[in-house]
């Protein structure tokens, strides 16, 4: 592998920061060679701070109604074909109930923007969940709202956001979202969630049309900046009813790189193996642990509902990827050295 590289990951696991210049280096200049040299690093961090344990969270998609139109997300608004649904508080309280038994001791409220929703149903059923749920961690990911109503859920029980910031650079996420969405007052919601005191997450989607090694550079920087307590990460993967139906997706390759470089840069960051990982490869799962990632959120949703939640086409919602199948995802952690506990796995960012 070329020195320059290595001396790169060097400076990276030592300073936990690049330039952007150093950034765009490295990306444009990895190997397989230089990857596994990043990823035997990203694991001994990892081990440092978490451990050989991984956190489980139990993802509930609650609707797939969205206001947004974004390009790439198969639950756009601009979808008519699809077929949309909600679940009421007593079917989300249901799938908390059978995953509380499985061993979940973290919830994650997913859907698109819904404004059926509104703040009083969204903190009844936080409140709900809170006081049947009293140890357990309550997630959001219901998009981007004021910070009143951010407040209002956090007051109800909730703990953790995850908002995924897609791109830092504006010209990118203007090719990427429509006109009326606006890439500051998503970074404005990220930065009130951390001073409200949730544990907040955000991240990218990796290969999303037109990216370059400069936005993702832009990327890290900003991740740097923002210091979350969690990055959700994954391959950008097209959808069929979508204007990026055509679109070639992200890789594999490049998606553990990155995992390995935000383990050396934010050592303590909690970074799941995320389902879109299993989706392009069946191993995909057990390579971003490798890569040094440290959480998987296996599907609580009700069967019926999860071809529904369709962000991207042949998303894997059955099998090891769901709550039904734990005991499939504890060996095949246990194949690799590690092993799921119940337990909330709290970012031990600060």
């Amino acid at each position: 592998m070329g020195i320059k590289m290595k001396h790169l990951i060097d400076k990276l696991e030592r300073e936990k920061a690049l330039t952007k210049t150093e950034w765009i280096t490295l990306l444009n200049g990895r190997t397989p060679d230089l990857a596994e040299y990043l990823f035997a690093k990203a694991r001994d961090i990892r081990h440092q701070h978490y451990g050989r344990d991984i956190y489980i969270r139990g993802l509930i998609e609650f609707t797939n109604y969205c206001r947004n139109n974004c390009y790439y997300c198969g639950i756009r608004r601009g979808n008519e074909g699809l077929k949309r649904y909600r679940l009421t508080e007593e079917e989300i309280l249901s799938c908390c109930e059978q995953g509380y038994a499985l061993g979940f001791r973290t919830f994650v409220l997913q859907g698109g923007e819904d404004l059926y929703f509104t703040q009083e149903k969204m903190t009844h059923i936080i409140c709900s969940m809170r006081e049947k749920y009293p140890d357990c961690a309550i997630t959001l990911s219901i998009g981007e709202r004021e910070r009143e109503e951010y407040e209002a859920y956090f007051a109800a029980g909730a703990n953790r956001f995850l908002l995924r910031h897609e791109t830092a650079n504006e010209a990118h996420y203007r090719t990427l979202h429509p006109a009326e969405l606006d890439l500051n007052h998503r970074k404005a919601c990220l930065r009130n969630l951390k001073k409200i005191g949730y544990q907040v997450g955000s991240g990218i989607m990796v290969g999303s049309p037109g990216q370059t090694a400069e936005h993702l550079a832009e990327d890290l920087l900003f991740l740097k900046e923002l210091n979350p307590h969690m990055i959700g990460i994954g391959p950008f993967i097209p959808q069929k009813d979508t204007p990026f139906r055509e679109e070639k997706a992200g890789t594999l390759e490049l998606t553990l790189f990155l995992l390995g470089l935000l383990r050396l840069m934010l050592p303590k960051v909690l970074l799941p193996s995320t389902t879109a990982l299993s989706t392009i490869h069946p191993d995909g799962r057990k390579m971003g642990i490798l890569a040094g990632a440290n959480v998987v959120m296996p599907n609580l949703s009700p069967q019926e509902n999860r071809k529904l939640y369709s962000l991207y086409d042949n998303k894997r919602s059955m099998g090891d990827e769901a709550a039904e199948g734990l005991a499939l995802l504890k060996a095949e952690m246990e194949s690799i050295g590690y092993r799921v506990v119940s337990a909330r796995g709290d970012s031990l960012v600060e």
